[in-house]
């Protein structure tokens, strides 16, 4: 009963107390390296998900609230996404990428993915070099994409 009482104790002093959350852990340059290489796979399955027209998979690849900021300023939420994704619009995810960084936070819970892409345009046919963001998040069954913005920038002649 002792032994139990104190085994008890221990395990209640070891949670953190509301106000007591710690900073996540920095992560060595080798460990962000691997979030990032994380990262780049989940981009390469969500875009082998897109090319499959997998819904239910996209369903789990984009958070709940996920949001995306188009390059008028029209926001749509994961379900408006998912349905863009599979009519094969224009979209950042599928549209080839350079300068391409990574860049990793909040202890490798966080990964921020900037770009620039060449996007056409569907209301004036122009194609354009789009910056974009996009926000993934780590959880318990693995990243997901949590938001993402595009800007449009100059104009792409061929």
């Amino acid at each position: 009963m002792i032994r139990t009482a104190i085994l008890a104790f221990l395990f209640a002093i070891a949670l953190p107390m509301p106000g007591q959350a710690h900073p996540p852990s920095k992560l060595s340059l080798h460990s962000q390296a691997g979030v990032a290489e994380e990262v780049t796979a989940f981009r390469k399955a969500l875009l082998e998900a897109i090319k499959a027209k997998d819904a239910a998979k996209l369903r789990q690849f984009y958070a709940e609230d996920f949001t995306h900021t188009h390059t008028s300023s029209k926001m749509d939420g994961r379900d408006a996404r998912i349905v863009s994704l599979l009519a094969g619009d224009p979209v950042i995810e599928t549209a080839p990428v350079e300068d391409l960084k990574i860049r990793v936070h909040a202890g490798g819970w966080v990964a921020i993915a900037t770009g620039i892409s060449p996007i056409t345009a569907q209301s004036d046919g122009k194609t354009y070099a789009v910056h974009w963001t996009t926000t993934y998040v780590r959880n318990e069954a693995g990243w997901q994409v949590a938001a993402s913005h595009a800007t449009r920038g100059r104009e792409i002649k061929n």
